[in-house]
């Protein structure tokens, strides 16, 4: 293993997107990340959306990396080695309900006991207490109680979601910010603690002024379309070629520059405008005078002007325009791996750029238990202590 993490053992015990996703970035940036599955099924996400030959290709970004472990946590031998492998991690990440670890023989007291220094991170809908901690959560959940689905979309529709799983990768990012800071103090002061991430909580995380308005003026962000409320310009604008520009005109000199582009002087000198509380008071017609300027103009004209005016805007991209790009092509953010069965497909780069220590892909997702024997043969059991663990697991 290489990296800046590598050295640091890392056990996942979760499903699906949330836990594995944290645990991903960890086996991207070089920690060794073994992958706790239940024999014979898995992880569900090795049947979720597009399949190649029976798994998804999903599961083959999300687990890429890591190691897989057959482990029946129902059964004597496979909680022993659990805790096993517990005792010789750094970190812990699980999405199981509250309660859930505790009702494995794996709570917090006992991992504590095992090693006294070991990270938890605990994701979960709602957090680990509060009144609301044992019900079920998915991301989906935490987008709508954490404010970000009640401002996304038209106004004159229902609210929209994100057509990713928004709230559970928010999770994921904090619950490594967190597993990071405690690995810091465990490694200076010493002794670990739980990482308690809510996924309502990391959605609520990003909605910038959304509170302090609500407390001091009442006012409650409702939707604006392809807007950013409060902040002018900044919106999606259609060209004639049917394609939609995304144009964001909004700090002082870059606002005078967009009109001058698109041949408004008298706007761009206009002192009432000069700051952005001028402009969001005549908001509409500076979106109006935008869109009559894109509106007559095909996609690559508008982009190619605003470029030389040096403001911020970009077509709006689809898979295939990601893809295409040559700036994704030179950010090394498009890499070719190849499948089990030597097919190859394309995935997503590894993010962020570390310029001494950068993350890279060793290998997809593994076959299920695919390294179930070496993984315990590491931590020093016998082989007949191994296929007493291995035994009928599928």
């Amino acid at each position: 293993m290489s990296g800046p993490l590598a050295g640091l053992r890392v056990l996942e015990i979760g499903t699906l997107i949330a836990a594995p996703f944290a645990a991903r970035m960890f086996a991207e940036f070089g920690a060794e990340v073994i992958k706790v599955e239940q024999p014979g099924s898995g992880d569900p996400l090795r049947r979720w959306r597009k399949m190649h030959k029976g798994t998804s290709l999903w599961w083959y970004l999300q687990a890429r990396n890591k190691r897989s472990a057959a482990l029946d946590l129902k059964s004597p031998e496979g909680l022993e080695a659990a805790r096993d492998l517990a005792a010789s991690a750094d970190v812990v990440i699980e999405n199981l309900r509250p309660g859930g670890l505790e009702k494995l023989g794996l709570g917090w007291d006992v991992l504590k006991a095992l090693n006294p220094d070991l990270v938890l991170v605990r994701i979960s809908g709602y957090g680990q207490d509060g009144p609301y901690h044992d019900r079920p959560g998915f991301g989906a959940i935490g987008e709508a109680m954490g404010g970000i689905r009640y401002t996304t979309g038209d106004p004159a529709s229902p609210p929209a979601r994100v057509g990713v799983s928004l709230g559970d990768t928010l999770a994921s990012l904090h619950g490594v910010i967190g597993a990071l800071m405690a690995l810091l103090h465990a490694r200076s002061k010493g002794g670990g603690q739980v990482v308690d991430v809510s996924l309502t909580e990391s959605v609520f995380n990003v909605m910038e002024s959304l509170i302090p308005e609500y407390a001091m003026f009442g006012l409650v962000r409702e939707r604006t379309g392809g807007a950013l409320p409060g902040i002018s310009p900044s919106n999606t604008y259609q060209t004639r070629d049917g394609a939609y520009a995304v144009i964001a005109g909004n700090s002082d000199a870059i606002f005078r520059r967009l009109m001058m582009a698109i041949g408004r002087p008298d706007l761009a000198e206009d002192p009432a405008l000069a700051t952005n509380d001028g402009r969001v008071a005549r908001n509409a017609e500076l979106d109006a005078a935008i869109l009559s300027w894109t509106s007559v103009r095909e996609i690559d004209e508008v982009l190619a002007r605003l470029e030389a005016a040096e403001v911020p805007s970009g077509r709006i991209y689809s898979a295939a325009d990601i893809v295409a790009d040559p700036h994704y092509q030179a950010r090394d953010m498009l890499l070719s791996a190849a499948l089990p069965d030597g097919t190859a497909v394309t995935f997503p780069g590894i993010v962020p750029k570390l310029s001494e220590t950068p993350g890279r892909m060793r290998w997809v997702g593994q076959t299920l238990g695919q390294d179930t024997r070496a993984v315990l043969e590491d931590l020093g059991y016998a082989p007949d202590r191994v296929d007493a663990v291995t035994a009928g697991r599928g």
